[in-house]
């Protein structure tokens, strides 16, 4: 065969393989779009819900969603009436079985303890809780301050310690009190999730000490050791010695050079002091 006919009929055969490919993805796309999409239709918040909130019907909507449906969505809004928030949830979005408290064990801050834990109401700062600083989620370290009982020294004065570390804040607000003269004011609160045996320190500090919250990275879980400060620490004043008591250690004896002269038949010996020892 005529190779210049075997080349025009490859190029014939390339330029028909790319328009039937061009065709097939065309007709695919058309077929693909007409096509239903499949969705479903879950339960969504209809407003921010907050931590603690107890569902209405007034708080949820319905959402479609396409593709496959998320771990743990609600399918019908009746379900989950009544249940309690433990996780801020925003509108629009999905509610997922894992951000609700289990069924009958109401709202508010109790739903959100886990087992074996407790949460404890501490007073702090009111600067602390004023410039919001610290807000549910947060992870602090605990300090308090005040003399210690039965401290004679005189020098030592103010103790502040670190008594918890690494402690999750559940929630923060203002607590509404009455003063001496009965005047209604505000006390900063903090809930903080401890342990019980971390409660019984927390309670005992908090009735004879002043509180102070320490903010720390999430992501530092480190707990380290951190020993206790003092106003004579700060001040330099530990109980030690006077400076004027202080012994100071002898000084060094000068060197001595020794000269040996020698005149004729007659030798002499010539001793001089260092020139450090001059001075």
């Amino acid at each position: 065969m005529n190779r210049k006919l075997l080349t025009i009929l490859l190029i014939s055969f390339v330029i028909a393989g790319g328009c039937a490919l061009l065709v097939y993805k065309m007709v695919n796309g058309r077929m693909a779009a007409s096509r239903p999409v499949l969705t479903t239709r879950v339960v969504a918040a209809a407003t921010d819900i907050k931590l603690g909130t107890v569902l209405t019907a007034a708080n949820l909507t319905t959402t479609e969603i396409q593709g496959q449906v998320p771990k743990g969505a609600i399918l019908k809004p009746e379900a989950i009436i009544g249940r309690g928030v433990i996780s801020e949830i925003y509108q629009g979005e999905a509610i997922l079985e894992n951000r609700l408290a289990p069924a009958g064990s109401g709202g508010g801050l109790a739903s959100i303890i886990p087992q074996g834990m407790r949460a404890l109401a501490v007073k702090v700062d009111q600067v602390v809780g004023v410039a919001g600083f610290v807000t549910p989620g947060m992870r602090v370290d605990v300090l308090v301050s005040g003399v210690p009982p039965g401290s004679n020294s005189p020098t030592q004065g103010t103790v502040t310690k670190t008594i918890l570390q690494n402690i999750q804040v559940l929630s923060a607000g203002t607590d509404i009190q009455k003063d001496a003269e009965g005047k209604a004011q505000q006390v900063q609160v903090v809930n903080l999730l401890v342990s019980p045996e971390q409660a019984q320190t927390l309670s005992l500090a908090s009735g004879e000490m002043k509180i102070q919250l320490v903010l720390r990275n999430p992501l530092d879980t480190k707990v380290t050791k951190v020993a206790s400060d003092s106003m004579g620490q700060i001040f330099g004043e530990q109980g030690g010695p006077a400076p004027s008591s202080v012994r100071r250690a002898p000084k060094a004896a000068p060197k001595v050079f020794t000269i040996e002269i020698i005149n004729g038949n007659k030798t002499s010996q010539e001793k001089f002091k260092s020139p450090e020892a001059k001075q």
